[in-house]
C-alpha cells in the first residue's frame, strides 16, 4: 500500500494535494526549487460551487475570504491617460479573488503540520522499480517513495523526466506575459484596479499593491512567435520586454526603467499543456503540469479540485495506484479541458493584434448590454459532481 508520496512543486496544487493526502493517512513530502514560498503575484480567482465546495471541505474558505481582494477593475486608457473602456471588478474577479502569494501561504500552512517540505531543491532523476520510485535530488540524499506526483507547473520537471520533452506537450498560444513590482509612481489607490494602455499586439498595465500603497505591480502582454531564451536568465527576459515595448506612449518607458532593479520578474509564454495520459506507472501529473493554460484557463481552481480527487481516489484503493490514477484522470480531464480553452483567448483579448481589433473590443464591451451578457455567460461555470470519499481525519 503506497504511503510515502513525493510531490514536486509547492505552488498551489502541490500543497493542496499534500493537505488531502495527509488527511487520508498518507505521508507527503513536497520538494520545491525556490528557496521559500513566492510572495505577491497576480490575483487568482475561484468560481462556482465546485471550487467553493472543495475549499469549504478543506476548511480554508473563511481564511481566503479574510484575504480576498474584492475584485480587480480594469480601465484601458489612451496615450494621454483618458479612459477608453472600464471593466468592473466582477468581470475577472469570480466568487473569491485573492493574491496568488496569499493563497499559497494558506495552503502551505494548512498542510505543514503533517507534510515534509524541502525548499531550494529539485528532483534530478526518477527510476521506477516494482516497489517504488528511486529519486535523486540536487542537494538532498537519494530516497525511495511509493509514488511521485508532478505538480510543478507548465514547465514541469517531473513531466520532462517521466513523460518526455516539453516540446511534445506544451503549445505556444502566440503571446508572452510578464509581471514585476515597482514604486507606485502614479499614486494609484489600492482597490481601484489597474490602468492599461494598448498598442496593437501589446498591453502595458499597472495596479496598486493592495497591502503596501507605496508599491505597484506591472503586467505586460505582447504578441510574438515562440521565442528562444533561457527561462532562468532574467536579464535576457528584461531585454525582450524592452524590445517589445520601448517607444510606446503613456507611462510605458517609465515602467520599463523600473525593470532594472526588479528582482521579482515573472516572464513566460501564454501556453497550453496537452499530455495524452496523466500517469505512467507510479508517477502522475497534477494541475498545470497535466492540463494547464498560463492565463485565463482557471488553472488555480482546477488544480484545487484535482488535488481533492487525486487524493480521494488514492484513499479509495490504496493498494491499486494505477486504478486510482485512471479514475482521477477520467473524472478530471473533461472538466479541466473545458476551462483550459479560455487560455487560447486571453492574449487576443488583452492585446488585440490590430487597431481594428482594439476598437471592436473597446466598442463592444463599452456597451452595458453586451458587458452584462458576457458577465452572465461567465457565471455559467463548469460544475463537477464531487465524489464523496470516506471521511478523512482533520
Amino acid at each position: 500500500m503506497p504511503r510515502s508520496i513525493l510531490i514536486s512543486g509547492a505552488g498551489i496544487a502541490g500543497p493542496a494535494l499534500a493537505h488531502w493526502l495527509a488527511r487520508h493517512h498518507f505521508r507527503p513530502t513536497v520538494v520545491e526549487l525556490a528557496p521559500a514560498l513566492r510572495p505577491g503575484g497576480q490575483a487568482v480567482d475561484f468560481r462556482g460551487e465546485t471550487h467553493l465546495s472543495v475549499l469549504r471541505r478543506m476548511g480554508i474558505l473563511d481564511d481566503l475570504r479574510r484575504i480576498r481582494t474584492g475584485g480587480s477593475p480594469m480601465t484601458f486608457v489612451d496615450a494621454h491617460g483618458e479612459p477608453l473602456l472600464r471593466l468592473p471588478a466582477e468581470f475577472a474577479g469570480g466568487d473569491i479573488e485573492v493574491l496568488r502569494g496569499g493563497l499559497s501561504r494558506v495552503l502551505y500552512e494548512s498542510s505543514l503540520p503533517s507534510t515534509e517540505y524541502l525548499f531550494g531543491d529539485t528532483v534530478t532523476s526518477l527510476t521506477e522499480t516494482a516497489t517504488g520510485v528511486d529519486v535523486t535530488f540536487r542537494h538532498a540524499p537519494p530516497r525511495t517513495f511509493d509514488l511521485v506526483i508532478g505538480a510543478d507547473g507548465i514547465h514541469s520537471h517531473v513531466r520532462r523526466l517521466a513523460f518526455g520533452p516539453e516540446a511534445d506537450h506544451v503549445t505556444h498560444l502566440g503571446h508572452y506575459a510578464a509581471t514585476w513590482s515597482l514604486p507606485n509612481h502614479l499614486g494609484l489607490r489600492p482597490g481601484t484596479g489597474t490602468l492599461g494602455h494598448n498598442a496593437p499586439g501589446r498591453l502595458a498595465s499597472l495596479g496598486a499593491n493592495r497591502t503596501d500603497p507605496t508599491r505597484a505591480g506591472a503586467f505586460f502582454v505582447f504578441a510574438s512567435p515562440e521565442l528562444t531564451y533561457d527561462r532562468h536568465d532574467t536579464e535576457a527576459q528584461k531585454q525582450l520586454l524592452r524590445q517589445a515595448f520601448t517607444g510606446l506612449p503613456w507611462h510605458v518607458d517609465h515602467l520599463l526603467d523600473s525593470l532594472g532593479p526588479a528582482d521579482d520578474l515573472y516572464f513566460d509564454s501564454i501556453s497550453r499543456v496537452d499530455v495524452p495520459t496523466w500517469s505512467s506507472g507510479r508517477i502522475a501529473l497534477l494541475g498545470d503540469a497535466a492540463c494547464g493554460a498560463t492565463i485565463g484557463g482557471m488553472g488555480t481552481g482546477t488544480g484545487i479540485v484535482a488535488a481533492y480527487v487525486l487524493a480521494g481516489e488514492l484513499s479509495r484503493s490504496p493498494d491499486d495506484h494505477q486504478g486510482a490514477f485512471a479514475r482521477y484522470e477520467s473524472l478530471l480531464r473533461p472538466y479541466a479541458q473545458g476551462y483550459q480553452k479560455g487560455g487560447a483567448r486571453t492574449g487576443a483579448f488583452l492585446a488585440p493584434a490590430s487597431k481594428l481589433g482594439l476598437g471592436l473590443r473597446n466598442g463592444l464591451l463599452g456597451r452595458r448590454r453586451i458587458l452584462d451578457l458576457m458577465l452572465k455567460a461567465g457565471e455559467r461555470t463548469s460544475t463537477l459532481p464531487l465524489p464523496a470519499y470516506a471521511a478523512p481525519r482533520r
